[in-house]
């Protein structure tokens, strides 16, 4: 392969690896976005103090992070083969940019 044809791929690799990250930083928006939505039902029922005691803040924080890892497990599978798509991506564009540093250095 000649070295236009190899920078003409390289930048393919590095295309399909920011549309790969944008894949994995979409699903983040959408469990953020999740849960934002979902926060206000994470608070006590009531808003008063009932006999006298605050509501407890680590309660609300526990049903959060038992909701958030609900969420973010249903997307689980997505976010494994994303991440290992896009390490793959990153050492073959890796050694492609070292194969064109080599061969510019012999030119």
């Amino acid at each position: 392969m000649t070295g236009p044809d190899r920078r003409a791929q390289l930048f393919r690799m590095e295309e399909a690896h920011r549309q790969t990250q944008r894949q994995l930083d979409m699903i983040d928006r959408q469990i953020t976005r999740r849960m934002t939505a979902l926060i206000p039902r994470l608070h006590p029922r009531q808003s008063t103090y009932r006999c006298g005691k605050p509501p407890d803040p680590g309660t609300f924080l526990e049903r959060y992070r038992a909701t958030l890892a609900a969420v973010t497990a249903e997307h689980q599978p997505d976010i494994d083969a994303l991440s290992r798509k896009l390490a793959w991506q990153e050492s073959a564009i890796r050694a492609l940019r070292a194969q064109l540093q080599s061969q510019d250095l012999c030119a």
